[in-house]
Formats: C-alpha cells, structure tokens, sequence
C-alpha cells in the first residue's frame, strides 16, 4: 500500500462521510417517517451521483449504466438496511456515541470471517488480537 493521497483519503472521506451520516441520524425528527426522509435522501443523493458522475466522465451518458449488475441491487438494499437501523437504533434510545462503535466492531469482525471464507484472505495472530481486543471493548461498552 503506498502512502499517498490516494490511499489515506477515501478513508478520510469515509470518516467524514460517516459522522456526518451518525448525526443526520440522529437528528432526524422522531415525528417524521423514516422511510419518506429516505425518499428525500435518495432523491438527492441520486441528483449529487449525477452531477458527479457528469463531472467525473465529462457526460451523463447512459453508456456509463450498461456495466451495473446485480451488485448494484444489493448495494441498494444495503444502504437503505442501514439506514433505517441507524435511525430506527436512535429512537430507540441507542446513544450516537456507542451506537456506531457497537455496530462497526461486530461488522469488522464479520468481515474478517467473510474474508478468510470467501476471499481468501489469511488473519494475523496480530488481528486475531486486536479482534479479541474489539469484542472485549464491545463486552465492556454493554455491561451496566
């Protein structure tokens, strides 16, 4: 992995991206429906994909959708699952600073699982620990 701009800043993007999103979240009015304010997400989500999209490739033409496949289906499903958890997690009670550590610390080790099984991937004794370090901080954050 080289140690460029082009390696650290998808991350950051993420990162950003991310609490930006843990907050939008968590302040989604509790009085407004949760999948109508996932229309509204959407729709402009899919206007600033467009406008990048044009930016990107200098068109918006539909040549660009003929490579999209079934993955961009699950893709789909997946955000709007995640979505609504997040929003549905908040109102009921989840705190915006566990919430998301709680749920990221159990994906990544499920991805390592999924990794190992499906991609090939081999664990170091070091992520082994610092997957045993995660689920010991994740029993600690839920013990009351």
């Amino acid at each position: 992995m080289n140690n460029g701009i082009a390696t650290f800043f998808p991350i950051a993007l993420i990162v950003c991206s991310n609490l930006f999103y843990n907050v939008a979240a968590k302040a989604t009015p509790p009085d407004v429906n949760a999948f109508a304010s996932l229309v509204v997400t959407y729709a402009a989500a899919a206007l600033c994909a467009l406008l990048l999209m044009r930016f990107q490739t200098g068109s918006f033409s539909l040549d660009h959708i003929k490579g999209v496949n079934w993955t961009a289906v699950l893709l789909s499903a997946s955000i709007v699952g995640l979505e609504i958890g997040y929003i549905l997690a908040y109102r009921a009670g989840w705190n915006i600073s566990v919430c998301s550590l709680v749920a990221n610390i159990i994906l990544a080790v499920l991805l390592v699982v999924v990794g190992v099984l499906f991609y090939r991937e081999s664990v170091s004794p070091k992520q082994i620990g610092g997957m045993a370090l995660c689920l010991g901080g994740l029993l600690l954050l839920n013990l009351k």
